[in-house]
C-alpha cells in the first residue's frame, strides 16, 4: 500500500495565509496530528518515508520515521504548488486585491497559472514523474501538500484537474493507493485524528 498524507496544521493554515513554497511551522495541533499519523501507520510495515522538502512536511514525517527507525527521504516533486505572488498573503487580501484570479481558482482551477508560480498541469507533471519513479514499490509513506494530494487522487480516479476541489484532503489525514496501479482504496482516512481534526474551509487553499 502507498499512504499519501497531507502535512499537519501550520500557523499559516490557521491564519488563512497562502503558503506555496514558503515555510510555516506546525502548530501544536499540527504536531499532535503528526503523532497521530505516526500511530496510525506504524504497524503497516512501511519501508520508506518520502517527504516534500518543505519543513512542515518533514516535521510531519518525523514521528513516523522515528518509530520505524528509518531516515526520511525528500523529493522536490512533492513540493506544494507555487502560488507565486499570492504566497505569504492572507486569503482576505487576495479576495480584495485579486478577486478575478481567486474566482477562477475556485471555479476553473485548471485554467489558472499563478503569476510567478505554477499551473495545475505543471503540478500534475511533477506528480506523474514521482509516481512513475516509485514503480511497483509497496509499503511507502509519502508526506506532501494539499494540492499534490488532490492531483494524485484525481489522477488515480481519472478525473480532470478542473475537479480539484472534489477530493477531501485534511491536515494529518491520508489516502491509500494500491502500488503500481494507483487504485484508490480510501480517499481520505482521518479517523485517527479524533478531536485533532481541523476545519480546512478557512484555510488559504
Amino acid at each position: 500500500m502507498i499512504y499519501l498524507a497531507r502535512h499537519g496544521e501550520t500557523g499559516w493554515n490557521r491564519e488563512g495565509r497562502y503558503q506555496g513554497r514558503q515555510e510555516s511551522t506546525l502548530t501544536q495541533t499540527g504536531v499532535a496530528q503528526a503523532e497521530a499519523l505516526a500511530n496510525a501507520l506504524k504497524e503497516r510495515n512501511i519501508v520508506r518515508v518520502i517527504s516534500s522538502p518543505l519543513g512542515r512536511c518533514v516535521e510531519t514525517a518525523q514521528p513516523l520515521a522515528h518509530r520505524l527507525g528509518i531516515e526520511i527521504e525528500t523529493d522536490g516533486d512533492l513540493i506544494e504548488i507555487a502560488h507565486g505572488t499570492w504566497e505569504g498573503r492572507l486569503r482576505s487580501e487576495i479576495e480584495r486585491d485579486d478577486p478575478d484570479t481567486l474566482r477562477r481558482w475556485r471555479e476553473q482551477p485548471d485554467q489558472v497559472h499563478f503569476e510567478g508560480g505554477e499551473s495545475l498541469a505543471e503540478v500534475a507533471a511533477r506528480w506523474e514523474r514521482f509516481a512513475a519513479g516509485l514503480g511497483n514499490e509497496d509499503r511507502v509513506a509519502v508526506v506532501t501538500h494539499d494540492v499534490i494530494a488532490r492531483v494524485a487522487i484525481l489522477a488515480a480516479t481519472q478525473r480532470p484537474l478542473a475537479q480539484l476541489w472534489q477530493p477531501r484532503v485534511v491536515n494529518g489525514g491520508y489516502a491509500e493507493f494500491v502500488p503500481g496501479s494507483w487504485t484508490v482504496v480510501r480517499e481520505c482516512v482521518d479517523e485517527h485524528l479524533g478531536d485533532l481534526a481541523v476545519d480546512t474551509r478557512a484555510q488559504a487553499l
